[in-house]
């Protein structure tokens, strides 16, 4: 008993006279270490502060910067090993990451293909910092394109992270893509009012607005006879293509084209419908000429609608025919 408390006293001395050893050169090596952090996050300051007057090379600046870093990191992480480890070389680094890799592919698919996709936007640039997108339900300006997720702040003050690999595969649409952006609404007049004038009119309303764009110019465009209206189409372009830029010259556009088509006799409907009832009685059943149902009245007289104490009279007179057994008298038939 007491020579296998020895022999286990041995070893705990052997591993600590080997960790005092090591110590030195294991404090050297995280120095080094600390040293290529800092290194690292230096140099990736620094690309991102060459590229942030630029608008075309922001994206750029920020895959080489992270790019820059994790080089920097893993070449102060293999010369911190070998400080620490004298017998460790390059080629067993390779080797334990060509071992780990497959399974570490497994283990982080989503993560990696996050990681992927998030590289290929800031290389393309299908969008930038700054930009305001719509993807599926949510609309906003991106605040960070970073390379697992996309943050983007929505108009009302929330932030949304989404996934590259989503951004990558699906639709994306860019609101200030381009400098100028076209805007459009339809507005009904009725079926009496003048086309020509009301387009004019409203032309007018629209060149009366600071924002709208000269070039390209306003148009209105007649697009549907609806049921109670007639609908012209009015466009504008805005400069810039923000969304506050949308909302304030759609509320002046708007505006001025109510003021000035009621200004100008041109009536602004709203949807009606017209009922008409069928006249069925003994002496017009199956008779479509002598039916007031807006068919043709053709030959002879068009029977006078019947009038509702008629109606409630001949309903009670049908419900007193009924028999004992609730079943309606053939008077009905007839």
């Amino acid at each position: 008993m007491n020579l296998e408390i020895a022999t286990a006293w041995d070893k705990v001395q052997s591993m600590i006279n080997n960790f005092m050893a090591l110590l030195p050169n294991i404090v050297l090596a995280l120095i080094v270490f600390l040293l290529f952090l800092i290194i690292a996050s230096r140099v990736k300051a620094l690309v991102k502060r060459l590229t942030r007057n630029r608008r075309y090379a922001r994206n750029l600046g920020l895959v080489l910067g992270r790019l820059a870093q994790g080089v920097i990191i893993l070449i102060g992480l293999f010369i911190a090993l070998s400080i620490v480890i004298p017998t460790f070389r390059a080629g067993d680094l390779v080797q334990l990451l060509g071992i780990s890799g497959v399974a570490i592919g497994f283990a982080f698919r989503d993560i990696l293909q996050n990681f992927l996709a998030g590289i290929l936007i800031l290389l393309t640039e299908p969008f930038q910092i700054d930009d305001q997108i719509v993807f599926k339900g949510f609309e906003g300006t991106v605040e960070n394109i970073e390379t697992r997720a996309t943050t983007i702040r929505t108009y009302d003050g929330r932030r949304i992270v989404i996934p590259n690999s989503e951004l990558f595969t699906n639709s994306v649409t860019v609101n200030t893509a381009f400098d100028n952006r076209r805007l459009e609404y339809d507005v009904g007049i009725g079926y009496g009012d003048d086309i020509d004038q009301a387009k004019q009119l409203m032309l007018d309303a629209m060149h009366s607005v600071g924002e709208v764009l000269r070039d390209p110019a306003p148009d209105v465009l007649v697009m549907e006879l609806a049921e109670s209206t007639v609908n012209i189409r009015v466009r504008w372009w805005i400069h810039p293509p923000r969304r506050i830029d949308d909302l304030q010259s759609r509320d002046k556009v708007l505006s001025a084209i109510k003021k000035t088509l009621v200004a100008n006799g041109i009536d602004l409907p709203f949807p009606t419908q017209q009922i008409l009832f069928h006249d069925q009685t003994e002496e017009t059943d199956g008779n479509r000429s002598r039916q007031r149902e807006g068919w043709p009245s053709g030959k002879g007289e068009v029977p006078k609608p019947r009038r509702i104490t008629d109606s409630l009279r001949l309903l009670a007179q049908l419900r007193s025919s009924q028999d004992g057994n609730g079943k309606v008298d053939s008077q009905l038939n007839e």
